[in-house]
């Protein structure tokens, strides 16, 4: 275990490094003088979970044995849903019961990610009951109940996430997102609680169930420990035993499914090279009919049998071979480059999880600015408002048409319009929808007499074009990185990995460098990887990390060598302000369980308290915390209350974080009396 260690002590507010002469701030503020017992007043601080260390394999096995279930939460941008697996049987993957409801054209084994509260702002329902419940309303009524989908990128978009941020409901009105992602996964709760109970015949505990929940990789701290509040506020797990929650990557919970793979649950895109002597046209069939064929057929059972060992697939993989996941959702597309250790199988991440907002919605949002182009932005906006229900319902005509899209496609698409868009839009404008069609430039749009918009293949190709086209971008960027060479295998997984045009722009761009590989029923591949990660949170061993962090420090001026702006003279001792202390660096390879030291003595016996500031950068250079592109992200804070203070004057409080987990996690203790400390670290509530 790598140990970084350093010694300070808190003098007048600052931290002095007993070994270097190093003053740490206090990170009430950057001011020299500030105290720690200001800080008392904050708002408290979730202990996060205890450290992982990677020996003590014994105490990691006793932990497992208190859960007799894992119940894993893919909790997507557009749709969710759960898997669970009992213990003593890990190679049994059993998916969520068949959900009511659905549309045509479009699998039902999961559920739409919306939510509907009543008036009152009480929960009402979810998924398809949601939906549908809504679009059966009044429209005089419908606006005075509050409908949310898509919600979850809220999360990745907000700068500055906290307890407080609000969502819109699809009539304007504002409620507080943790209320909603605490409904969204008490519902979620509920529901498999319910189906355990009725599959073993009596009541099943909340204690006896582990709760993973999947984010994306590129979600930074503030996102993920919010997904946690809000998991705690549902009741799934408590500050006090916040073991019970593990949040799982989403790219990496598909690259620890993927290793199971057997031939015949993927789809090799590339149809290249044979794979154990046959070539992937004699074990799968090639093309993208069949692939659909395979995923249709799957989608009837709902336990799937996970191999104990690697899946064949790895059989052509030797020692330190690299692969590719491509998580493609709704909302995100995140990527990670893994490596494979032999012969346990365990993961090693090379290159640090990038991506963007290049999910699926992409391509709703250009058919909303091709429905922009032709009825009129203000027409749009106004019709959003007053006729949100049936807004609705016209993205859901165009969802299972979108579903249709395929590179070789030759017949037009048809969407219907709503009655109350035809009608609206006539009192809008004073004139018809099809009068608006052929006024408009749009050639290859037009309108049907059945009431419908009729696409050329063309044209709904042609919303997909600038996101593929940022996939295929980012992805290309990822393959120019040093680390990314000869990478074997790239696995294309996620909802819109079903959409042939995706998978024909991946194989086109990237098959000549890799095979490119689709698992059968490829939408729920996160959903089951994160039920093995429940079950073996310590298959990746290694990970990267996003940013560089660290915290402010005074060091001894040194003349020439430090800004003169940066000078602060004390007692008569010349210091060096805002000096960045660094913890970690963008991209360094960390290991599970691998910490970083630094021990801290208050000033008085007396005091309660100790907060310091969290400083993160994207750049590995940082040599102060005032530079630009360095932002102060979080607090790390040690309650000293309950600890015995009459031991030595010189009390040292040694705290250890972890980088290497899926959230940074923290743990102290009182060196003098070995009693662990009170700790956390909080990227919301600073």
């Amino acid at each position: 275990m790598n140990i970084f260690r350093k010694t300070f002590k808190i003098i007048h507010g600052n931290v002095i490094d007993k070994r270097m002469e190093v003053s740490h701030e206090d990170a009430v503020s950057t001011s020299a003088y500030s105290s720690p017992a200001k800080s008392l007043g904050d708002p408290g601080i979730t202990p996060l979970s205890p450290s992982h260390i990677v020996k003590d394999s014994d105490a990691d096995d006793a932990v497992e044995q208190l859960f007799l279930v894992v119940v894993a939460i893919d909790f997507g941008t557009t749709s969710s849903g759960y898997a669970y697996s009992f213990t003593k049987e890990p190679e049994c993957i059993h998916v969520m019961r068949r959900w009511e409801g659905g549309d045509p054209g479009v699998s039902n084994q999961k559920t739409p990610t919306t939510i509907l509260l009543t008036p009152e702002r009480k929960f009402h329902s979810f998924g398809y009951a949601a939906r549908d419940f809504y679009h059966d309303l009044d429209p005089t009524e419908s606006k005075h109940w509050l409908y949310f989908e898509k919600f979850k990128m809220k999360l990745h978009t907000t700068g500055n996430l906290t307890m407080e941020t609000d969502l819109t409901a699809a009539n304007g009105k504002k409620v507080k997102a943790l209320e909603i992602f605490a409904y969204a996964l008490q519902f979620f709760k509920e529901q498999a609680l319910k189906e355990l109970s009725d599959q073993g015949g009596s009541d099943f505990e909340n204690t006896e169930v582990r709760w993973v929940i999947t984010v994306p990789a590129i979600w930074k701290q503030p996102a993920k420990q919010f997904m946690r509040q809000a998991a705690y506020k549902a009741g799934m797990a408590s500050p006090e035993n916040p073991e019970q929650l593990i949040i799982a990557l989403e790219p990496e919970a598909a690259s620890i499914y993927c290793r199971k793979l057997r031939l015949h649950q993927m789809i090799d895109l590339s149809s290249r090279a044979p794979v154990n002597g046959y070539s992937p046209s004699d074990t799968i069939g090639t093309g993208f009919t069949q692939a659909k064929e395979h995923v249709r057929r799957n989608r009837q059972s709902r336990t799937f049998l996970v191999e104990n060992v690697i899946g064949e697939i790895w059989s052509e993989l030797e020692e330190g071979d690299r692969y590719i996941v491509v998580d493609s959702g709704g909302g995100t597309v995140d990527m990670t480059v893994h490596q494979i250790r032999l012969p346990e199988g365990h993961l090693k991440e090379l290159y640090k999880a990038t991506g963007g907002p290049y999910g699926s919605l992409g391509v709703d949002y250009e058919f909303e600015k091709l429905l922009c182009k032709i009825f009129g932005e203000d027409f749009i906006e106004q019709f959003k408002i007053k006729r949100p229900a049936a807004w609705v319902d016209l993205m859901i005509a165009f969802e299972s048409r979108k579903r249709a899209a395929a590179p070789d496609r030759t017949n037009p698409l048809n969407i219907t319009l709503p009655f109350s868009f035809i009608d609206y839009y006539k009192k809008f404008r004073g004139h018809s929808v099809e009068h608006a069609l052929r006024k408009s430039n749009v050639d290859f749009v037009k309108w049907s007499s059945q009431g419908m918009l009729r696409m050329s293949p063309d044209a709904m190709n042609a919303l997909f074009k600038p996101t593929i086209d940022q996939i295929v971008q980012h992805l290309s960027d990822v393959f120019d990185k040093p680390e990314v060479t000869n990478v074997k295998f790239l696995f294309l997984v996620g909802g819109f990995a079903e959409s042939p045009l995706l998978q024909q722009a991946v194989q086109s761009a990237f098959g000549s460098r890799c095979r490119v590989i689709i698992p059968q029923d490829v939408g729920l591949t996160i959903l089951k990887g994160a039920v093995l990660f429940g079950l073996d949170p310590a298959v990746i061993k290694v990970r990267r990390s996003p940013l560089t962090y660290g915290v402010g420090v005074l060091n001894r001026f040194v003349e020439g060598k430090h800004p003169p702006e940066k000078l602060l003279i004390k007692d008569g001792t010349r210091w060096c302000t805002d000096v960045f202390d660094k913890f970690i660096s963008a991209d360094q390879s960390v290991a599970l369980g691998e910490t970083v030291t630094r021990s801290y003595t208050p000033a008085k016996p007396s005091q309660l308290v100790i907060v310091i500031n969290i400083y993160s950068s994207e750049q590995d250079n940082v040599s102060f915390i005032t530079e630009s592109g360095v932002k102060k992200c979080g607090t790390l804070r040690l309650d000293l209350t309950g600890t015995d203070a009459s031991v030595p004057n010189r009390r040292e409080i040694k705290t250890l974080m972890q980088f290497g987990d899926t959230e940074i996690k923290a743990m102290a203790i009182d060196v003098a009396t070995s009693k662990s400390v009170k700790v956390g670290i909080d990227f919301l509530n600073y």
